[in-house]
């Protein structure tokens, strides 16, 4: 059973119909994209935890997951809590998917990460002045994609943001944290047998403050091998520290000057087509497949068996309707290019990038290195001739 049916469930619908397996799926959205691909189709929220559970209770997989989305991790764990199936325990779940919980469990467990702290109301915010150093961090601790994530530098705006914070937040906390400094990287993790495997690291690309939303990823890093060292040593007690026994992981960090810090991390593949397509094309690692197989009890083979560069960039055009996107077939052609997306259509708005939702599309390319995947989507980007009005 497949938490979600969206376009970011259908690599994992698609790869299980492939391995043979009979497929459900749950969505709210009867028209979601991956339900015509599945055998089953039961209509329900992927928040809802106990419709997710009645769902299985139905079916009654032999596994349960979901890809690149963290609150829906809640109800396959405790569906397979449950039904003894073979995720992470519900506890854990709470703690990848709420920022408070898990920034408590890596302050427990001595993993490095920021200084913070919780506020449910304007007031209690407003009694916090003193102990704030800026710029700093204010988002939700319950929502993802860059969803009411802002940088202030003064107190004035910190106020100004909490709205905004609070507006993203499904259970009305809000987070403030320190700001960290520094190259921002994924690490791409399978853990197998209680095993932290760390498959690779990715480079990123982000928007400037006040937002940061991501706008490439490149793979595998190109970071100084000790540093890679330091970051893999951070992802591992990241996960151990949260309890993460089995299935995927997704660990965002930046490397400051006090060395890697963490973030935050999902219990589940990494979004973006990171875990989809660009650990596939860097390493031979099937990820996908091996989520699937996690879910099932089995153990999958995380062997890599390419050294290759991959990278993903996202198209940042002028604000205004998209008037016309043309040469995208040429583009197709350039060597090293695998993939050309665009999620918005001729006739739609390009809007300010706030959030992952207003990219307008990207290119995914592999090369011999991570330098030459790069430059195959440049290419690609400067060939695609997008007219915005």
């Amino acid at each position: 059973m497949i938490v979600g049916a969206s376009v970011l469930q259908l690599p994992a619908i698609l790869k299980a119909k492939e391995m043979g397996l009979r497929v459900a799926v749950v969505d709210f959205n009867p028209q979601a994209i991956g339900i015509p691909y599945a055998d089953e189709y039961y209509n329900a929220s992927t928040m809802d935890e106990d419709a997710v559970l009645a769902a299985a209770e139905d079916y009654h997989p032999d596994g349960i997951m979901t890809l690149a989305t963290d609150m829906p991790m809640r109800g396959v764990a405790k569906t397979s809590d449950k039904l003894h199936l073979h995720s992470i325990n519900y506890e854990t779940a709470v703690k990848a998917t709420d920022k408070y919980d898990m920034i408590k469990a890596f302050k427990e467990h001595d993993v490095p990460s920021p200084w913070y702290f919780v506020v449910d109301t304007l007031e209690e915010l407003k009694a916090h002045e003193t102990d704030v150093t800026f710029p700093c961090i204010i988002k939700p601790t319950d929502n993802a994609g860059s969803h009411g994530v802002a940088k202030v530098y003064s107190f004035q705006e910190l106020i100004e943001n909490y709205d905004y914070a609070h507006s993203c937040s499904r259970h009305g906390k809000v987070i403030v944290e320190e700001f960290l400094d520094g190259p921002e990287v994924s690490v791409e993790v399978m853990v197998v047998n209680g095993k932290v495997n760390i498959l690779q690291i990715t480079d990123k690309i982000t928007t400037e403050a006040p937002h940061f939303v991501e706008m490439g990823h490149t793979q595998p890093s190109r970071l100084p091998v000790p540093t890679q060292d330091a970051i893999r040593q951070v992802a591992t007690a990241a996960c151990l520290s949260i309890g993460i026994d089995k299935g995927p992981a997704h660990v965002e960090m930046k490397v400051t000057k006090r060395g890697p810090v963490m973030i935050e991390l999902g219990a589940r593949m990494g979004g973006d087509n990171i875990t989809t397509h660009l650990v596939p094309l860097s390493t031979g690692i099937d990820m996908v497949g091996s989520t699937i197989k996690v879910a099932l009890g089995e153990e999958p083979d995380i062997t890599p068996t390419l050294h290759c560069g991959s990278a993903i960039r996202y198209f940042d055009v002028p604000f205004g309707t998209i008037k016309a996107i043309e040469n995208v077939e040429i583009a197709k052609q350039i060597p090293g290019v695998k993939q050309i997306t665009f999620t918005k259509e001729v006739g739609e708005e390009s809007t300010p990038i706030q959030c992952s939702n207003d990219r307008i599309g990207f290119v995914i390319a592999q090369g011999t290195t991570p330098e030459d995947a790069v430059a195959a989507c440049e290419k690609a980007m400067k060939t695609i001739k997008i007219t915005i009005e």
